[in-house]
């Protein structure tokens, strides 16, 4: 199809290969075959639908013939009443069985007899080396009339039926045509407009609107579109704001640095203030590092190929192992640690040192936050068949608002940061990252029993369950 031609149907180019182009292709192939079938069908059926016209037609000559008054003068009044017919000519049988007339040839005895006995007569014969329709018709008061028609006229009368087949068929083909092309640009149209939002979306536009318009299905594709728009913007803007924070945090170690790397460059610190200015260094390096260290954690947990030792652990030694390294770091903050775990082993089918890496970061977290002489605990215990560990803390707890989005990066240590002691802010979300790889869940809520907040690792226990039972 040309150019031009999509152009008058309303597209702004030609949609070869598209959704729209397919359907004016299919409503006409289609139409096309329907139009066939059909077509085929009446083509078949119109040389007996002829022989039926013409039949009739000859039966109800032969009827008026048969009701003249009398059969002896029925030869030469018949041949001038048929005078203006085609072809038609004319046999009489007499009361008596006596066959007369230019079509005497084709009446057999057979149809003589049933004639006499009252019944209508339709057949087909050969007469002077042509075929020809033969129908008679019994006369009131005895005898009978027969009349014949070449078979010539049939196919003529059939040839004008299909003739006339010819102009609906194209009209429908072509209405088909043209119905398609209309159903598709009305479906192809959102399509298409959803089509340059989804290119404008990937290209970074944003604050795009597609109003719902088409079918149900372009319509719940518009609101997709819409509603991936609001998330990518939101998600970009979280990203920008993380940036911005994280950026923010190295410039201030990478500031402390500079300064005193310049100063001891120039000569201006006293030898009595070197090991201050060290330690001071030393702080603002490690700071560095750790941001350094959770970005990278960060993306190689988003990576596809990051690996994990899967075998058999006690989760119950693990939490033990833990306690022992963080209940001196909370006796130094005076917050009371406390270990709660069942005296049987925990077995599980998962990489201890990443369930390692999430206690401790959910651990540091809580500690962080937990004031002096508040509790902090450290819980292990099963579940329908999962391994479940809390960390509890009895700090200032979460709000609803906070657990909603306490696992996105950044996003509680942009809300607090000027409240209370905060961490890079990608602890949580590598805690969150982690146990997703792991096969588990994790969940907070922002009131535990010890006042603050309840962090709740859930992870399956496997086939090291089974074992152990």
């Amino acid at each position: 199809m040309r150019a031009a031609t999509w152009h008058r149907l309303g597209f702004r180019r030609p949609l070869r290969g598209s959704l729209a182009g397919d359907i004016i292709l299919l409503a006409t192939v289609v139409a096309a075959l329907a139009v066939l079938l059909t077509g085929l069908v009446a083509w078949s059926t119109a040389r007996t639908n002829a022989e039926a016209q013409e039949r009739d037609q000859l039966g109800r000559q032969a009827q008026v013939l048969s009701r003249l008054p009398a059969l002896s003068s029925l030869l030469l009044e018949g041949e001038q009443r048929l005078a203006g017919s085609n072809g038609v000519q004319l046999a009489v049988v007499a009361a008596g069985g006596s066959v007369t007339g230019p079509s005497t040839p084709v009446v057999t005895d057979a149809g003589r007899d049933r004639l006499l006995s009252g019944h209508a007569l339709s057949a087909t014969a050969t007469l002077e080396g042509e075929t020809v329709l033969v129908e008679g018709r019994p006369a009131r008061n005895g005898g009978a009339v027969v009349l014949t028609q070449p078979m010539t006229d049939v196919q003529q009368a059939a040839s004008r039926i299909r003739g006339s087949m010819l102009l609906p068929m194209g009209t429908g083909l072509v209405g088909a045509a043209v119905a398609g092309a209309l159903l598709a640009r009305r479906i192809a149209r959102p399509l298409t407009s959803a089509a340059a939002v989804a290119h404008r979306l990937a290209d970074g536009e944003r604050g795009l609107h597609l109003p719902p318009a088409g079918p149900t299905e372009a319509v719940e594709l518009s609101g997709s579109l819409t509603a991936l728009d609001r998330a990518l913007t939101r998600s970009e803007n979280r990203q920008r704001d993380f940036l911005l924070s994280v950026s923010h945090e190295i410039r201030t170690p990478l500031t402390v640095v500079k300064g005193y790397a310049e100063a001891l460059d120039d000569g201006v610190i006293p030898a009595a203030d070197l090991p201050a200015v060290g330690r001071t260094l030393v702080t603002e390096t490690r700071r560095l590092e750790g941001f350094v260290g959770d970005l990278l954690r960060l993306a190689r947990l988003e990576a596809d190929d990051f690996h994990l030792d899967i075998q058999p652990t006690d989760l119950g030694a693990l939490i033990d192992e833990a306690a022992k390294t963080w209940s001196p770091l909370c006796a130094r903050h005076h917050v009371a640690f406390r270990l709660e775990r069942p005296q049987s082993p925990v077995l599980a089918d998962t990489d201890g040192f990443r369930v390692r890496q999430i206690a401790d970061g959910l651990l540091e977290n809580a500690l962080r936050v937990t004031p002096d002489g508040r509790p902090l605990v450290l819980a292990l215990r099963t579940d329908d068949g999962n391994a479940v560990i809390q960390v509890r803390d009895g700090g200032p707890g979460l709000t609803e608002q906070d657990a909603e989005v306490a696992f996105e990066r950044g996003a509680l240590r942009d809300r607090y940061r000027d409240i209370r002691p905060v961490g890079s802010g990608l602890g949580l979300a590598i805690a969150h990252r982690l146990t997703t790889r792991l096969g588990g869940t994790i969940t907070v809520r922002g009131q535990a029993p010890e006042g603050g907040a309840c962090f709740t690792v859930t992870l399956p226990r496997g086939q090291a369950s089974e074992a152990a039972g």
